[in-house]
């Protein structure tokens, strides 16, 4: 049996790029019936990103799958007209479009839910509709500059950006969450409500370890590369032969069999710089020196087998083709225009349900379906 617990729901999106078309593509895992409404031409521009996954874009074919593909122009009347038909049956809008470019065309989420009192409308922006910065163009890499993440990522000196696009998918997230939400109070009070989401609030959100440093304690935590900047040890250590392995010691149990079954005795878990959590963060490049020097004296075998002897957590440091044959990683064939595409399945299972994904739509593919079912 399949879980689609959203099955009863129409979802009309103006989306492009990745955080809007991440929620919309929760919902349609869920479901829903997403209606992606495209621009004439070429349509959503991250089908143009790249051509990795047999000849189209790898984030257009993530986050794109279980949806109905529409071209309409909006600006033209008979476009219009179309829109407000979807409108005037869906149960949810979402749109990221640049800040007040619905409202230009008398069409902002307000004016459509006088249409359809029902209606529940989320506008994903960058920084918000109001503001200096409202206005501003917002891609994933200047959100994540803008909200400090670029600063306490990195080593040293050395500033980097996160590698997957972080700020469009928590904003996606949270547009998602916030959805689901309004549908539960809809079911109570039977109307519609407005989700303003943006990009710097969804990132704000998830910057208040540092944020709260900054704030209370005058300073940013280091930026330390692999290494946790708040927990150690928590790093990558090198055994003999060059192999690397993660270990993460989150309390004083943990660290006292780590120092005495691991390293046998390599460190003494009472000395004066490392008794707890705070000093060994503070003198934490004494402690990962000596740490390595008894991890290069064990091969990668013995290391593993000592960590699992003391009940010590660690991860192997996996490159991505390692990541792509881990026998952990869960994956589902996808129908695409090109042929059947493997990708990563739902992170959350239902038990005693089943759940797949459906197919990554072609470019206008739903046009005429579409345009004769909502022609009046």
């Amino acid at each position: 049996m399949n879980f689609h617990p959203l099955h009863n729901i129409t979802v009309v999106s103006i989306e492009q790029a990745v955080s809007a078309p991440f929620a919309s593509c929760r919902l349609a895992d869920a479901g829903a019936r997403v209606i992606k409404i495209e621009r004439e031409g070429t349509g959503d521009f991250a089908r143009q990103y790249d051509e990795v996954v047999k000849g189209q874009s790898t984030y257009f074919v993530w986050i794109n799958r279980g949806k109905e593909s529409v071209r309409i122009n909006i600006k033209s009347e008979e476009g219009k007209k179309l829109f407000l038909n979807l409108i005037a049956k869906a149960d949810v809008f979402i749109q990221n479009l640049a800040p007040g470019a619905l409202k230009k065309l008398d069409l902002n989420s307000e004016k459509l839910r006088e249409i359809n009192p029902k209606l529940i409308s989320c506008d994903i922006s960058g920084y918000g509709e109001e503001g200096e910065f409202a206005e501003m163009k917002a891609y994933d890499n200047l959100v994540q500059a803008e909200s400090g993440l670029i600063d306490v990522t990195g080593d040293g000196d050395v500033r980097a950006k996160v590698g997957i696009s972080i700020a469009d998918i928590s904003t996606g997230m949270h547009a998602y969450a916030a959805i689901l939400e309004a549908i539960i109070q809809r079911n109570e009070s039977g109307k519609g409500i407005g989700i303003k989401v943006s990009m710097f609030d969804s990132m704000a959100d998830w910057m208040m370890v540092p944020f709260l440093h900054q704030k209370y304690g005058g300073k940013a935590p280091p930026r330390s590369g692999v290494h946790h900047a708040a927990i150690a040890p928590y790093g990558p250590f090198k055994t003999k032969g060059g192999r690397e392995i993660m270990i993460g010691i989150q309390n004083e149990r943990e660290w006292k069999r780590f120092c005495e079954e691991v390293l046998s005795g390599g460190v003494d878990p009472q000395d004066d710089r490392f008794s707890r959590n705070s000093l060994r963060v503070k003198n934490v490049e004494v402690l990962n020196r000596l740490i390595q020097e008894k991890f290069e004296r064990l091969d990668y075998n013995e290391a593993l087998n000592r960590l699992k002897s003391a009940q010590i957590a660690y991860s192997n440091l996996n490159t991505l083709e390692q990541f792509a044959g881990h026998p952990q990683l869960r994956l589902i064939e996808v129908d695409s225009e090109s042929g059947r595409v493997e990708m990563a399945d739902r992170p959350a299972k239902f038990c005693g349900f089943s759940t797949g994904y459906g197919k990554i739509p072609e470019l206008g593919e739903h046009d005429e379906k579409i345009k004769k079912e909502f022609r009046s």
